[in-house]
Protein backbone atom coordinates (compact mmCIF):
# COMPACT_ATOMS: atom_id res chain seq x y z
CA UNK A 1 0.00 0.00 0.00
CA UNK A 2 1.38 3.60 -1.06
CA UNK A 3 1.21 5.65 1.74
CA UNK A 4 -0.25 9.40 1.31
CA UNK A 5 -1.63 12.45 2.79
CA UNK A 6 -5.44 10.27 1.99
CA UNK A 7 -4.74 8.08 4.71
CA UNK A 8 -2.45 9.47 7.69
CA UNK A 9 -5.47 8.66 10.34
CA UNK A 10 -5.28 5.00 8.89
CA UNK A 11 -1.56 4.50 9.89
CA UNK A 12 -1.62 6.89 13.08
CA UNK A 13 -4.21 4.60 13.83
CA UNK A 14 -2.01 1.11 13.89
CA UNK A 15 0.55 3.01 15.38
CA UNK A 16 -1.26 3.89 18.08
CA UNK A 17 -2.80 0.41 18.79
CA UNK A 18 0.98 -0.36 18.34
CA UNK A 19 3.08 -2.02 21.84
CA UNK A 20 6.70 -1.38 21.00
CA UNK A 21 9.25 -3.68 22.89
CA UNK A 22 13.19 -2.90 22.45
CA UNK A 23 15.39 -5.99 23.51
CA UNK A 24 17.95 -4.01 24.66
CA UNK A 25 20.14 -6.78 26.95
CA UNK A 26 22.55 -7.89 24.83
CA UNK A 27 26.24 -8.20 25.98
CA UNK A 28 27.64 -7.17 22.90
CA UNK A 29 30.72 -9.69 23.22
CA UNK A 30 32.46 -9.21 20.19
CA UNK A 31 33.22 -5.49 20.97
CA UNK A 32 35.23 -6.52 23.89
CA UNK A 33 36.66 -4.44 27.05
CA UNK A 34 34.13 -1.64 25.33
CA UNK A 35 30.89 -3.50 26.80
CA UNK A 36 32.54 -4.42 30.26
CA UNK A 37 30.74 -1.93 32.05
CA UNK A 38 27.86 -1.03 30.09
CA UNK A 39 25.16 -3.19 27.85
CA UNK A 40 26.18 -3.31 23.78
CA UNK A 41 23.07 -0.63 23.16
CA UNK A 42 24.15 1.74 26.00
CA UNK A 43 27.00 2.19 23.97
CA UNK A 44 28.42 5.67 22.49
CA UNK A 45 27.73 6.44 18.73
CA UNK A 46 27.70 9.44 16.34
CA UNK A 47 29.34 12.64 19.24
CA UNK A 48 26.34 12.43 21.57
CA UNK A 49 24.04 9.07 21.21
CA UNK A 50 23.96 6.17 22.73
CA UNK A 51 23.12 3.31 19.89
CA UNK A 52 19.23 2.70 21.87
CA UNK A 53 18.25 6.54 20.70
CA UNK A 54 17.88 5.30 17.38
CA UNK A 55 14.98 2.54 17.43
CA UNK A 56 13.40 4.55 20.22
CA UNK A 57 13.28 7.54 18.01
CA UNK A 58 12.51 5.82 14.97
CA UNK A 59 9.33 4.37 17.40
CA UNK A 60 8.79 8.18 18.94
CA UNK A 61 9.17 9.64 15.02
CA UNK A 62 6.55 6.71 13.77
CA UNK A 63 3.75 7.40 15.92
CA UNK A 64 4.37 4.23 18.36
CA UNK A 65 4.79 5.97 22.09
CA UNK A 66 4.29 2.70 23.89
CA UNK A 67 8.08 1.43 24.69
CA UNK A 68 8.89 -1.09 27.03
CA UNK A 69 12.71 -1.68 26.98
CA UNK A 70 13.60 -5.03 27.99
CA UNK A 71 17.19 -4.86 29.67
CA UNK A 72 19.52 -7.47 31.30
CA UNK A 73 22.95 -7.54 30.76
CA UNK A 74 25.39 -4.58 33.03
CA UNK A 75 22.31 -2.45 32.49
CA UNK A 76 23.22 0.70 34.98
CA UNK A 77 24.12 2.90 32.63
CA UNK A 78 21.40 2.12 29.93
CA UNK A 79 19.18 2.59 32.59
CA UNK A 80 20.46 5.91 34.10
CA UNK A 81 20.39 6.70 30.30
CA UNK A 82 16.93 5.83 29.79
CA UNK A 83 15.55 7.85 33.09
CA UNK A 84 17.66 11.37 32.16
CA UNK A 85 17.11 10.98 28.37
CA UNK A 86 13.45 9.61 27.62
CA UNK A 87 11.74 9.96 30.87
CA UNK A 88 9.66 12.98 29.43
CA UNK A 89 6.69 11.13 28.47
CA UNK A 90 3.10 11.61 29.82
CA UNK A 91 1.15 8.74 30.46
CA UNK A 92 -1.85 10.60 30.94
CA UNK A 93 -1.48 11.17 27.14
CA UNK A 94 -1.34 7.25 26.36
CA UNK A 95 2.47 7.44 26.06
CA UNK A 96 5.71 6.51 28.08
CA UNK A 97 8.76 4.25 27.77
CA UNK A 98 9.36 1.97 30.47
CA UNK A 99 12.28 -0.34 31.45
CA UNK A 100 11.44 -3.91 31.59
CA UNK A 101 14.52 -5.80 33.68
CA UNK A 102 15.06 -9.09 33.91
CA UNK A 103 12.89 -9.66 37.09
CA UNK A 104 11.77 -13.34 37.04
CA UNK A 105 8.19 -12.72 36.80
CA UNK A 106 7.61 -16.02 35.20
CA UNK A 107 10.37 -18.58 36.29
CA UNK A 108 13.46 -18.50 38.66
CA UNK A 109 15.81 -17.11 35.63
CA UNK A 110 16.88 -14.36 33.79
CA UNK A 111 15.89 -13.52 30.28
CA UNK A 112 16.77 -16.80 28.96
CA UNK A 113 16.45 -15.68 25.20
CA UNK A 114 15.07 -12.76 22.80
CA UNK A 115 11.29 -14.87 23.29
CA UNK A 116 11.46 -15.43 26.92
CA UNK A 117 12.48 -12.40 27.41
CA UNK A 118 9.31 -11.09 25.56
CA UNK A 119 7.13 -14.31 27.05
CA UNK A 120 7.91 -13.08 30.93
CA UNK A 121 7.01 -9.85 29.82
CA UNK A 122 3.30 -11.13 28.80
CA UNK A 123 1.17 -10.01 31.71
CA UNK A 124 2.40 -6.03 31.26
CA UNK A 125 1.90 -6.90 27.74
CA UNK A 126 -1.91 -8.16 28.39
CA UNK A 127 -2.44 -5.29 30.53
CA UNK A 128 -1.94 -2.59 27.82
CA UNK A 129 -4.22 -5.16 25.53
CA UNK A 130 -2.73 -3.82 22.00
CA UNK A 131 -3.71 -4.75 18.69
CA UNK A 132 -0.17 -5.38 17.89
CA UNK A 133 3.19 -5.84 19.28
CA UNK A 134 6.82 -4.61 17.33
CA UNK A 135 9.94 -6.30 18.76
CA UNK A 136 12.73 -4.06 17.91
CA UNK A 137 16.47 -4.81 18.08
CA UNK A 138 18.00 -2.47 20.30
CA UNK A 139 22.01 -1.97 19.22
CA UNK A 140 21.42 -1.31 15.67
CA UNK A 141 22.17 1.93 14.15
CA UNK A 142 19.25 2.94 11.27
CA UNK A 143 16.20 5.74 10.71
CA UNK A 144 12.97 3.92 9.92
CA UNK A 145 9.37 4.53 10.16
CA UNK A 146 7.31 1.75 11.69
CA UNK A 147 4.37 2.93 10.39
CA UNK A 148 4.63 1.51 6.71
CA UNK A 149 6.20 -1.47 8.00
CA UNK A 150 2.38 -1.83 10.13
CA UNK A 151 0.39 -0.85 6.99
CA UNK A 152 1.87 -4.08 4.74
CA UNK A 153 1.93 -6.38 8.01
CA UNK A 154 -1.72 -5.70 8.29
CA UNK A 155 -2.44 -5.68 4.71
CA UNK A 156 -0.52 -8.48 3.56
CA UNK A 157 -2.80 -10.82 6.23
CA UNK A 158 0.20 -12.14 8.47
CA UNK A 159 0.44 -13.28 11.77
CA UNK A 160 3.82 -11.76 11.91
CA UNK A 161 5.75 -9.73 10.02
CA UNK A 162 9.47 -9.65 9.82
CA UNK A 163 11.82 -7.04 8.64
CA UNK A 164 14.59 -8.33 6.51
CA UNK A 165 17.43 -6.72 4.35
CA UNK A 166 19.60 -7.65 0.91
CA UNK A 167 23.35 -8.20 2.14
CA UNK A 168 26.55 -10.28 0.64
CA UNK A 169 26.31 -13.90 1.50
CA UNK A 170 29.75 -13.69 3.22
CA UNK A 171 28.45 -11.10 5.71
CA UNK A 172 25.58 -12.74 6.77
CA UNK A 173 26.70 -16.32 7.01
CA UNK A 174 27.36 -17.01 10.86
CA UNK A 175 25.72 -13.46 11.91
CA UNK A 176 22.37 -12.81 10.31
CA UNK A 177 19.23 -15.14 10.69
CA UNK A 178 18.75 -15.83 6.72
CA UNK A 179 15.26 -16.56 5.01
CA UNK A 180 13.12 -17.44 1.72
CA UNK A 181 10.67 -16.32 0.26
CA UNK A 182 7.77 -17.05 -2.66
CA UNK A 183 6.42 -14.22 -5.05
CA UNK A 184 3.99 -12.76 -2.79
CA UNK A 185 6.67 -12.12 0.34
CA UNK A 186 5.07 -14.81 2.37
CA UNK A 187 8.43 -16.20 4.19
CA UNK A 188 8.61 -20.28 3.22
CA UNK A 189 12.06 -20.87 4.62
CA UNK A 190 14.13 -19.65 7.64
CA UNK A 191 17.62 -20.78 9.05
CA UNK A 192 19.49 -18.78 12.10
CA UNK A 193 22.83 -17.79 11.10
CA UNK A 194 23.47 -20.12 9.10
CA UNK A 195 27.20 -21.39 7.77
CA UNK A 196 26.25 -21.21 3.99
CA UNK A 197 23.08 -18.82 3.65
CA UNK A 198 20.83 -19.22 0.65
CA UNK A 199 21.35 -16.91 -1.88
CA UNK A 200 18.26 -15.11 -3.23
CA UNK A 201 16.87 -16.46 -6.68
CA UNK A 202 18.42 -14.06 -9.15
CA UNK A 203 21.09 -12.67 -6.86
CA UNK A 204 23.71 -14.48 -6.91
CA UNK A 205 26.12 -14.02 -3.93
CA UNK A 206 23.34 -11.83 -1.71
CA UNK A 207 21.27 -13.58 1.13
CA UNK A 208 17.90 -12.09 2.63
CA UNK A 209 18.96 -11.15 6.23
CA UNK A 210 16.72 -10.34 9.11
CA UNK A 211 16.73 -7.06 11.16
CA UNK A 212 15.79 -8.49 14.49
CA UNK A 213 12.31 -6.95 13.80
CA UNK A 214 9.26 -8.25 14.14
CA UNK A 215 5.33 -7.25 13.99
CA UNK A 216 3.25 -9.62 15.55
CA UNK A 217 -0.71 -10.04 15.80
CA UNK A 218 -1.24 -9.97 19.97
CA UNK A 219 -2.91 -12.97 20.27
CA UNK A 220 -1.00 -14.85 17.83
CA UNK A 221 1.78 -13.95 19.47
CA UNK A 222 0.39 -14.77 23.38
CA UNK A 223 0.07 -18.25 21.80
CA UNK A 224 3.10 -18.53 20.30
CA UNK A 225 5.20 -17.73 23.50
CA UNK A 226 2.99 -20.11 25.39
CA UNK A 227 3.66 -22.65 23.02
CA UNK A 228 7.45 -21.97 23.08
CA UNK A 229 7.89 -22.00 26.74
CA UNK A 230 6.55 -25.47 26.89
CA UNK A 231 9.22 -26.32 24.76
CA UNK A 232 11.73 -28.56 27.01
CA UNK A 233 14.63 -29.07 24.24
CA UNK A 234 14.24 -24.31 22.98
CA UNK A 235 16.55 -22.00 23.45
CA UNK A 236 13.82 -19.73 23.66
CA UNK A 237 15.07 -17.18 20.84
CA UNK A 238 12.97 -16.15 17.75
CA UNK A 239 15.49 -17.03 15.31
CA UNK A 240 16.67 -20.48 16.64
CA UNK A 241 13.07 -21.56 17.94
CA UNK A 242 10.07 -19.51 17.03
CA UNK A 243 10.08 -18.26 13.74
CA UNK A 244 11.26 -21.66 12.15
CA UNK A 245 8.85 -23.45 14.24
CA UNK A 246 6.10 -21.53 12.35
CA UNK A 247 6.71 -21.16 8.97
CA UNK A 248 4.67 -23.90 7.47
CA UNK A 249 1.83 -23.66 9.54
CA UNK A 250 1.31 -19.64 9.99
CA UNK A 251 1.36 -16.62 7.55
CA UNK A 252 4.80 -15.37 8.37
CA UNK A 253 5.83 -12.33 5.59
CA UNK A 254 8.86 -10.30 4.83
CA UNK A 255 9.52 -6.70 5.12
CA UNK A 256 12.28 -5.37 2.66
CA UNK A 257 13.56 -2.59 4.36
CA UNK A 258 14.60 -0.04 1.21
CA UNK A 259 15.24 3.70 1.71
CA UNK A 260 11.51 5.27 0.74
CA UNK A 261 12.95 8.08 -1.33
CA UNK A 262 14.93 5.29 -3.58
CA UNK A 263 14.02 1.99 -3.25
CA UNK A 264 17.99 0.68 -2.74
CA UNK A 265 18.41 -0.70 0.62
CA UNK A 266 18.25 1.55 3.11
CA UNK A 267 21.00 2.92 6.06
CA UNK A 268 21.52 0.17 8.44
CA UNK A 269 24.67 -1.24 10.75
CA UNK A 270 25.31 -3.52 13.17
CA UNK A 271 28.15 -2.18 14.83
CA UNK A 272 29.02 -5.33 16.52
CA UNK A 273 32.63 -5.69 15.97
CA UNK A 274 35.47 -3.00 16.87
CA UNK A 275 35.84 -2.32 13.11
CA UNK A 276 32.22 -2.39 12.43
CA UNK A 277 31.46 0.65 15.08
CA UNK A 278 35.03 2.35 14.25
CA UNK A 279 33.75 2.48 10.58
CA UNK A 280 30.03 3.63 11.22
CA UNK A 281 31.51 6.27 13.19
CA UNK A 282 33.91 7.31 10.59
CA UNK A 283 31.66 7.59 7.62
CA UNK A 284 29.57 10.14 9.80
CA UNK A 285 32.76 12.87 9.02
CA UNK A 286 32.27 12.38 4.98
CA UNK A 287 30.52 15.38 3.78
CA UNK A 288 27.72 13.97 2.80
CA UNK A 289 27.02 10.67 4.75
CA UNK A 290 24.32 8.08 4.38
CA UNK A 291 23.12 8.63 7.92
CA UNK A 292 21.67 12.29 8.08
CA UNK A 293 22.25 13.27 11.67
CA UNK A 294 21.10 16.58 10.89
CA UNK A 295 17.57 15.78 9.36
CA UNK A 296 15.14 17.77 10.84
CA UNK A 297 12.00 15.71 9.59
CA UNK A 298 13.78 12.93 12.05
CA UNK A 299 15.02 14.17 14.73
CA UNK A 300 17.25 11.76 16.81
CA UNK A 301 16.34 12.21 20.51
CA UNK A 302 19.12 11.64 23.32
CA UNK A 303 20.30 12.80 26.64
CA UNK A 304 23.00 15.48 27.01
CA UNK A 305 24.44 17.29 29.36
CA UNK A 306 24.21 21.13 29.61
CA UNK A 307 27.86 22.13 28.04
CA UNK A 308 29.25 25.15 26.79
CA UNK A 309 29.91 25.16 22.85
CA UNK A 310 33.21 23.49 21.47
CA UNK A 311 36.33 25.54 21.81
CA UNK A 312 39.48 26.07 19.45
CA UNK A 313 42.47 28.05 20.96
CA UNK A 314 46.00 29.22 20.03
CA UNK A 315 46.72 29.78 16.26
CA UNK A 316 50.54 30.45 16.42
CA UNK A 317 52.22 28.30 13.46
CA UNK A 318 53.33 25.57 15.68
CA UNK A 319 50.38 25.33 18.34
CA UNK A 320 46.70 25.88 16.79
CA UNK A 321 43.64 24.50 17.79
CA UNK A 322 41.51 23.01 14.60
CA UNK A 323 39.60 20.21 13.59
CA UNK A 324 38.90 18.89 10.08
CA UNK A 325 36.60 16.91 8.38
CA UNK A 326 35.18 15.69 12.09
CA UNK A 327 32.56 15.80 14.61
CA UNK A 328 33.16 17.77 17.58
CA UNK A 329 30.61 17.75 20.48
CA UNK A 330 29.76 20.19 22.93
CA UNK A 331 32.43 21.01 25.70
CA UNK A 332 35.15 19.67 24.21
CA UNK A 333 38.61 22.09 24.02
CA UNK A 334 41.20 21.81 21.25
CA UNK A 335 44.12 23.41 22.59
CA UNK A 336 46.61 23.89 20.41
CA UNK A 337 46.03 20.71 18.65
CA UNK A 338 44.59 18.96 15.22
CA UNK A 339 41.83 16.88 14.39
CA UNK A 340 41.37 15.15 11.55
CA UNK A 341 38.56 12.98 10.22
CA UNK A 342 37.62 11.90 13.63
CA UNK A 343 34.77 11.91 15.88
CA UNK A 344 34.89 13.65 19.35
CA UNK A 345 32.50 13.28 22.34
CA UNK A 346 31.88 15.87 24.51
CA UNK A 347 34.14 17.41 26.95
CA UNK A 348 37.12 15.67 25.25
CA UNK A 349 40.36 17.98 26.08
CA UNK A 350 42.64 18.11 23.51
CA UNK A 351 46.80 19.54 25.18
CA UNK A 352 48.70 21.75 22.77
CA UNK A 353 50.47 19.88 20.10
CA UNK A 354 48.41 16.76 20.24
CA UNK A 355 47.58 15.19 16.79
CA UNK A 356 43.92 13.00 16.21
CA UNK A 357 43.34 11.26 13.16
CA UNK A 358 41.23 8.85 12.82
CA UNK A 359 39.94 8.67 16.00
CA UNK A 360 36.81 8.34 17.97
CA UNK A 361 36.88 9.44 21.81
CA UNK A 362 34.42 9.02 24.23
CA UNK A 363 33.02 11.55 26.52
CA UNK A 364 35.57 13.40 28.77
CA UNK A 365 38.63 11.91 27.22
CA UNK A 366 41.65 13.89 28.11
CA UNK A 367 44.41 13.74 25.78
CA UNK A 368 48.14 14.13 26.87
CA UNK A 369 50.44 17.82 25.49
CA UNK A 370 52.40 15.78 22.00
CA UNK A 371 49.87 13.08 21.80
CA UNK A 372 49.37 11.37 18.44
CA UNK A 373 46.49 9.26 18.15
CA UNK A 374 45.57 7.13 14.47
CA UNK A 375 42.83 4.65 14.21
CA UNK A 376 41.69 4.20 17.87
CA UNK A 377 38.28 4.12 19.96
CA UNK A 378 39.84 5.38 23.34
CA UNK A 379 36.65 4.57 26.03
CA UNK A 380 35.21 7.31 28.13
CA UNK A 381 37.03 9.22 31.08
CA UNK A 382 40.56 8.01 30.04
CA UNK A 383 43.37 9.73 30.24
CA UNK A 384 46.04 9.28 27.62
CA UNK A 385 49.29 10.44 29.10
CA UNK A 386 51.40 13.41 27.34
CA UNK A 387 54.11 12.07 24.40
CA UNK A 388 51.97 8.82 23.73
CA UNK A 389 51.62 7.53 19.87
CA UNK A 390 48.74 5.09 19.71
CA UNK A 391 47.02 3.49 16.58
CA UNK A 392 49.79 3.84 14.54
CA UNK A 393 51.47 1.08 15.39
CA UNK A 394 49.34 -2.09 16.01
CA UNK A 395 52.47 -4.35 17.25
CA UNK A 396 53.85 -1.48 19.99
CA UNK A 397 49.97 -0.89 21.15
CA UNK A 398 49.54 -5.05 21.79
CA UNK A 399 52.99 -4.28 23.65
CA UNK A 400 51.19 -1.76 25.48
CA UNK A 401 48.19 -3.95 26.22
CA UNK A 402 46.19 -2.58 24.29
CA UNK A 403 43.04 -4.13 22.39
CA UNK A 404 44.00 -4.62 17.97
CA UNK A 405 40.78 -5.38 15.74
CA UNK A 406 41.46 -7.86 12.91
CA UNK A 407 41.11 -4.58 10.86
CA UNK A 408 44.01 -2.47 12.52
CA UNK A 409 41.56 -0.41 15.04
CA UNK A 410 43.26 -0.24 18.31
CA UNK A 411 40.74 -0.14 21.27
CA UNK A 412 42.31 1.69 24.91
CA UNK A 413 40.11 1.74 27.69
CA UNK A 414 41.24 3.02 31.31
CA UNK A 415 41.66 -0.59 32.47
CA UNK A 416 44.84 -0.58 30.21
CA UNK A 417 45.91 2.41 30.98
CA UNK A 418 45.85 1.31 34.65
CA UNK A 419 42.90 4.01 35.94
CA UNK A 420 39.99 2.78 37.79
CA UNK A 421 37.37 2.00 35.62
CA UNK A 422 33.25 1.54 35.93
CA UNK A 423 30.25 2.04 34.76
CA UNK A 424 29.58 5.26 32.64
Amino acid sequence: MVISDDNPRYVSRLTRNTLGLVLAGGRGSRLYELTNWRAKPAVYFGGKYRIIDFPLSNCVNSGVRKIGVLTQYKAHSLIRHLMRGWSHFRRELGEYIEVLPASQRHSDDWYQGTADAVYQNLDIIRAEQPEFVLILAGDHVYKMDYGPLLVEHVESGADMTVCCLEMPVAEAAGNFGVMQIDDTGRVVGFQEKPAEPAEIPGRPGYALASMGNYVFNTDFLYDRLVEDAAEMGSTHDFGNDVIPAMIESCHVHAYPFRDPETGDKAYWRDVGTLDSYWQANMELVSTTPQLNLYDSEWPLWTYQEQLPPAKFVFNDPDRRGLALQSMVAGGCIISGSEVHGSVLFSGVYLHPYSMVDGAVLLPDVEVGAGTRLGRVIVDRSCRIPEGMHIGLNPEEDRGNGFRVSAGGVTLVTRGMLGQAEGSL
